[in-house]
């Protein structure tokens, strides 16, 4: 594959325009117009990277038609980046709205995003209304981001993160058009097993009722179990205050219902998240695909249109079932985000513990924590989460006292974002300003950091909604303390993605599944073994190019099965 690079868009009425261009963005050649886009690209194999206004609107149609691409530039995803990096996260990303910012003219919305459509494949990548943005124009967007690249504070790690965001959303696109092998005899199988027989119309299956029947026994009256409120109010009544449903709670409760309710809360998030109707609007012709959003989140990590994906039960996972002749190699990275805080804050005392395939945990405790591995993983992971109270700020001191580096590396982050300044992943992914916060002009990185939230998770995950306000300042250096660390784990597994992708292309190997940490290649058994070393391999060169030459190892934890529940 030659080193060309070539700008395209697609036209009204779908024809194609396209130019070759320069490192600066600027045209090198004359303008070709094609009558269709699927065959511009095609006949040029020797253009080795594509730049176009959206992978999502464009590579799925190339991919049905058979036209693999080995590398983009993905303009919406760097304005997305380039944004967060000016700490103007929220502001429209579309390539409409770049042009009309570089030319001080109104700018437009961004189009809602699309609700994935169960059972359609291509929901998301319909054109929006800015789809036929004239190559012109697209020209001027693409010199003018790769010159506010360079006005980064690391104009090179930048530069690698629009790449890997960009070969990213060629994976997911690649995923959604491979879909996970899915048996859906095998998940009604499960779901009998599991939920008894079905019961007509909305009603819940036999087992759900049995056990809402325990509930409400054990109460002495009539408690529907899936309704919070009313299971508060019922243990209210037996002189049990509670403030919630959750299952840590519950299990502190000595009452007869408490053992029917949680079983019954388990069965009914089976039901309801990946029960029969689930299974019948999600799996066709034997693939599910949920249609995977790279960058999902804040800190970088991917998410999905729907079908809950990255949230499959381990029971669930008995009917993902790799074809006759198939396996899955199911690949789990050990201990990633300690290891990633490691290669950042390049303390040595913690690279040399994370130097090693070995479980990274037990090193350290053999370090620090007297050989109580616990206690090592307790104190590593209470300075990523910021859990440093209690038996947690004994923890970190300890740790503060073997790897200072590490410790400080997180530290100056929650103290940049108590501040309310941004900040930063190795790479250069950026957080979002705190609300009402203003324009960022605080110079310098706190630890690499400077600048704060996009996604939707968990606040145990260290996430939390754009423009989330907050009046509590250690709660946004919580999120930030851990966003340096997350979001450079993500920006990591971007990289392991793109060199995964590239040593398994001649293979008939493709990748299925990916979450966080954890990715899937669906491949003949012939290629398997070849999968598990470029699956260790990957790893190792994601780390070197995304942090350097540092003595930092990325194992992974590898099965070949054929049913992934299996894997673990």
């Amino acid at each position: 594959m030659g080193g060309e690079r070539w700008v395209v868009v697609e036209e009204a009425g779908g024809g194609a325009a396209l130019v070759p261009v320069g490192e600066d963005g600027r045209a090198v050649g004359d303008v070709r117009r094609e009558a269709d886009l699927v065959a511009a690209v095609r006949a040029r194999p020797e253009v080795g990277r594509w730049v176009w206004r959206s992978t999502a609107a464009v590579y799925p149609r190339l991919l049905t038609a058979g036209v693999r691409v080995e590398r983009c530039y993905d303009v919406e995803t760097a304005e997305l980046l380039l944004l967060g990096h000016e700490g103007r996260l929220g502001e429209p990303r579309s390539a409409a709205a770049a042009w009309a910012r570089l030319h001080r003219r109104p700018v437009p919305k961004d189009p809602p995003p699309r609700a994935a459509e169960p059972g359609a494949q291509d929901s998301l990548f319909e054109p929006s209304p800015s789809a036929h943005l004239p190559l012109e124009a697209l020209l001027e967007v693409y010199a003018d981001q790769l010159t506010r690249h360079d006005a980064t504070a690391h104009p090179g790690r930048m530069r690698l993160l629009t790449a890997a965001e960009s070969a990213g959303m060629l994976v997911a696109a690649e995923m959604n058009a491979a879909g996970l092998p899915w048996r859906a005899d095998t998940h009604r199988e499960v779901l009998h097993e599991l939920l008894g027989d079905r019961y007509g119309g909305s009603g819940e299956p036999r087992r759900l009722a049995e056990l809402a029947d325990e509930v409400s026994a054990a109460f002495g009256h009539r408690v529907r179990p899936d309704l919070p409120a009313e299971v508060v109010k019922a243990f209210a009544r037996a002189g049990i205050r509670l403030k919630s449903t959750r299952k840590w709670e519950l299990e502190e409760i000595d009452h007869p219902a408490v053992e029917p309710l949680l079983r019954y809360k388990t069965l009914y998030r089976i039901w309801t998240a990946h029960g029969w109707s689930w299974l019948q609007d999600w799996v066709r012709d034997g693939r599910f695909r949920p249609e995977y959003t790279p960058g999902g989140t804040v800190s970088g990590r991917w998410t999905t249109n729907g079908g809950g994906a990255l949230q499959i039960p381990k029971v669930i996972r008995r009917a993902v079932v790799a074809d006759p002749g198939w396996r899955l190699v199911v690949a789990d990275a050990d201990q990633m985000e300690p290891r990633v805080l490691a290669a950042i804050s390049r303390d040595r005392g913690l690279m040399d513990v994370a130097g090693s395939p070995e479980d990274l945990y037990t090193r350290l405790s053999d370090r620090a924590f007297a050989g109580d591995r616990e206690h090592a993983k307790l104190a590593l992971l209470g300075a990523v989460y910021g859990q440093t109270s209690g038996d947690g700020l004994k923890n970190l001191a300890a740790l503060r006292r073997r790897f200072p580096l590490a410790v400080a590396y997180v530290d100056d982050a929650a103290k940049a974002g108590e501040e309310g300044r941004l900040v930063r992943t190795w790479l250069g992914r950026t957080s979002p300003p705190a609300v009402g916060s203003g324009d960022d002009d605080s110079g310098g990185e706190a630890g690499l950091p400077q600048e704060a939230p996009l996604g939707e998770a968990s606040a145990a995950q260290g996430e939390f909604t754009p423009g989330y306000a907050s009046s509590d300042a250690r709660a946004r250096g919580r999120f930030t303390r851990n966003f340096v660390v997350q979001g450079s784990a993500a920006d990591w597994a971007l990289l392991l993605l793109a060199a995964l992708r590239r040593a398994t292309a001649g293979m008939r190997a493709e990748l299925v599944f990916f979450q966080h940490d954890e990715v899937i290649v669906h491949c003949p058994d012939e290629e398997a073994e070849a999968v598990v070393a470029a699956v260790r391999e990957a790893g190792d060169l994601a780390g070197r190019i995304a942090f350097g030459e540092t003595p930092v190892r990325f194992p992974f934890t590898v099965a070949v099965v054929e049913c992934y529940a299996d894997a673990k």
